[in-house]
């Protein structure tokens, strides 16, 4: 009966020492969130009253008590962070201060061990580049764009090896860029700064175009098609110089003309056939108009069934120029390139997009979209979402998204829906002479892409 008494007894002291334990930790955190709202919110516009923590705002997620996800967004926060408030935040795998006014240095943050993704972008930041940052090995996200960070990007960065995107654009960046190869990195962004030098050649920074480097004027690589100037010699040049130099300079020149003549006459042969294939089109569409009554009903039950279930002749065109809808049962897009271009981006990413109008056409409209994490690609949305057929239109794009070349624009990946239809490419921007040249001929082949899917339209 004592040794009863006694289990008993045992199991009340643990339970109470665990039931008094866990609200010291959650109070532990409180008063550090607290700390931090003192120093950074003197317009009071967090309301952080009562004990339960993991209630307050911008507190996404806890375990056991402890704060593991911080999103303060667009609050206009003030003032500067300190590092011994912060580091004392042990839990956090997401700290998020986006869209703010917070100035100062970012401050050492070696403390935040278990930190997986940081955004500390369009903020008042100053200061050099952080170089604690380096030493959180779980880091796979770091946003510090649009902030006035200055001196030169560390060659730590290599060491995060889980590194997924890199975003420090639009700052005040100098020195040259490190030689980043981490298989695991997707976005990445330098523009805006003025950083010079040569752009590493490996092979995680040739996957991204002159945009990820637009702007520093003293970059140069493959990655923005401008040579480096190699390193003169201490002694003066020799004669025979000149004259070699001289007769490259005209092969090039001469090389150059030929390629604007081809592509010229390229697309003028294009535009051609492209009218030609409006004509044939206007023409059946003419025919079909005459048998309207005698196959409506069918025609409507293949819309149907290709659209997923439902809808008219309706083309589902929006007024506004974006190309976002409301609809239910979206799907998500069909990649069409490797697996690595499946991590890059979700449809619901494309719907978040701001999109940019770039031209309208007989196909439909063609626009720049830029999604929040900054990738960029270009969208053209099909006018017509009936014709081909579903099946007939899967076996098309699943042909095209096989064209690979280096002067052809890649078709990504496409969307079907209920009378909607998207095809998603590349994004090429305007720059150089070089980049002009040979953006046209990229034109060219997207033209050539929808000459081959109306001629198909056209035979089937």
């Amino acid at each position: 009966m004592v040794c009863i008494i006694w289990r008993h007894s045992l199991l009340f002291i643990v339970l109470a020492s665990v039931l008094s334990f866990l609200p010291c930790a959650q109070s532990g955190d409180a008063e550090v969130l607290l700390s931090l709202k003192s120093a950074i919110d003197p317009l009071n516009r967090l309301r952080w009253e009562g004990n339960t923590v993991c209630q307050w705002h911008g507190v996404k997620g806890c375990i056991n008590g402890r704060v593991t996800k911080l999103v303060l967004e667009f609050l206009n926060l003030t003032g500067t962070l300190d590092q011994k408030i912060l580091n004392q935040l042990g839990q956090l795998r997401v700290l998020s201060f986006k869209e703010n006014s917070i100035s100062g240095p970012i401050p050492d943050m070696s403390g935040l061990v278990n930190l997986k993704s940081l955004y500390l972008n369009r903020n008042n930041f100053s200061g050099n580049f952080p170089a604690s940052i380096s030493s959180l090995h779980r880091l796979k996200i770091v946003v510090l764009a649009g902030n006035q960070i200055s001196g030169s990007i560390p060659d730590s960065l290599t060491k995060l090896a889980r590194l997924y995107v890199l975003y420090l654009q639009d700052n005040q960046l100098t020195g040259s860029i490190p030689p980043l190869n981490q298989t695991s990195l997707r976005f990445f962004n330098v523009s805006g700064n003025q950083l010079s030098g040569d752009i590493p050649a490996t092979a995680a920074l040739l996957r991204f175009n002159a945009s990820s480097f637009s702007g520093n004027i003293d970059l140069c690589g493959v990655q923005v098609n401008n040579q480096c100037r190699s390193p003169t010699a201490g002694g003066p040049s020799s004669a025979p110089v000149y004259p070699a130099e001289r007769k490259g300079s005209a092969s090039r020149r001469s090389k150059l003309i030929k390629i604007i003549a081809g592509t010229l006459g390229g697309f003028v042969g294009l535009v051609v056939l492209l009218l030609l294939c409006i004509c044939c089109k206007r023409k059946l569409s003419s025919k079909e108009e005459k048998s309207k009554g005698e196959v409506g009903s069918a025609e409507a039950a293949e819309a149907g069934e290709a659209s997923g279930g439902g809808g008219g002749g309706n083309t589902g065109q929006k007024e506004g120029g974006g190309f976002s809808w409301e609809g239910e049962g979206l799907g998500s897009l069909v990649f069409l390139g490797g697996g690595d271009q499946q991590m890059s981006y979700s449809m619901e990413d494309l719907l978040k997009a701001s999109a940019e109008t770039l031209g309208r056409g007989t196909m439909g409209s063609t626009y720049k979209a830029v999604m929040e994490s900054g990738y960029i690609v270009t969208v053209k949305r099909l006018k017509d979402a009936r014709y081909p057929r579903l099946d007939e239109f899967r076996r098309q794009m699943d042909l095209l998204g096989r064209l690979r070349h280096p002067n052809v624009v890649p078709l990504r990946a496409y969307f079907q829906a209920k009378e909607e239809r998207l095809l998603v490419y590349d994004y090429f921007p305007n720059g150089s002479l070089f980049t002009l040249i040979h953006g046209n001929m990229l034109i060219t082949c997207f033209l050539f892409h929808i000459i081959i899917f109306i001629m198909s339209t056209l035979v089937g």
